[in-house]
């Protein structure tokens, strides 16, 4: 509808995905490979910070420290990969969710406001490395032949149902999911800035330089959209870093199961 309004007016070029690509500062340097090295920056220095003065009675920046690398290690650790397995992984997941959850929040942060992952060129070094991760755990504890035989052959299937789940299972277990897991990431993050920018702009015109008075109150509406939109994104930037995370543990444990 607002797309219809606005094309009517004739004056508004809606955003594209040209408004991802941004300039770079000087050679092989953006503001996305910024924000990269930024987020690797505040996850580290919020749990060297955290953990510095590490006290039985610990204070705020502690307690907020050992809440977060709790939540990751409890809620998903432990209960997908299982108590017997799960603290030699608890590092890497941690990791992963807040690097992922710093750079999805400077999608909205004020003066920042790109979701570092809406360039699938960002996603897929993640997906790859959980991807290495749960392969070469299997791998460790199975064998070669016997991890790829876990992830491809399913028990209690007769011969003749193999020749077709086999070529499946390989499909999707082993050469799918890297891909899958970006593509998630990333159109989350894409399509919610685009929507964004797009109601926001929209509205403003809409609002200040639209010379149809009837729309005045179209880019009121827009404009409130835009901050409830805001609000859903926010939620999808924490559930996003949250599910990647969680695949991958899903990932790591189905890796080391004893059954398909």
């Amino acid at each position: 509808m607002s797309a219809m309004i606005l094309a009517a007016d004739g004056g508004f070029t809606p955003p594209g995905p040209a408004v991802f690509d941004l300039p770079p500062y000087a050679a092989g340097i953006d503001k996305p490979m910024t924000l990269l090295v930024l987020a690797a920056v505040i996850v580290g220095a919020y749990f060297v910070l955290a953990a510095r003065r590490a006290a039985v009675v610990p204070g705020k920046l502690q307690y907020s420290g050992e809440m977060a690398y709790g939540f990751v290690r409890n809620s998903i650790a432990r209960d997908v990969i299982g108590s017997h397995d799960f603290l030699k992984f608890v590092p890497y997941l941690v990791t992963l969710f807040f690097f992922i959850l710093v750079n999805n929040l400077f999608g909205i942060f004020p003066f920042i406001q790109f979701p570092t992952f809406s360039h699938v060129g960002f996603v897929y070094p993640l997906a790859i490395l959980s991807w290495l991760v749960y392969n070469v755990v299997g791998i460790q504890r199975k064998g070669f032949v016997g991890y790829l035989k876990h992830q491809t052959v399913p028990g209690g299937v007769s011969l003749p149902m193999l020749f077709l789940l086999v070529p499946l299972e390989f499909i999707s277990n082993i050469l799918v999911r890297p891909i899958t897991l970006s593509l998630r990431l990333f159109a989350n993050m894409f399509a919610g800035h685009l929507v964004l920018i797009l109601f926001a702009t929209g509205g403003e015109y809409l609002l200040f330089h639209s010379s149809v008075l009837f729309f005045k109150p179209i880019g009121v509406i827009s404009m409130v959209l835009d901050i409830a939109l805001f609000f859903l994104e926010l939620l999808v930037q924490v559930l996003q870093a949250y599910i990647f995370t969680l695949l991958t543990a899903n990932y790591i444990s189905g890796a080391l199961a004893e059954e398909h």
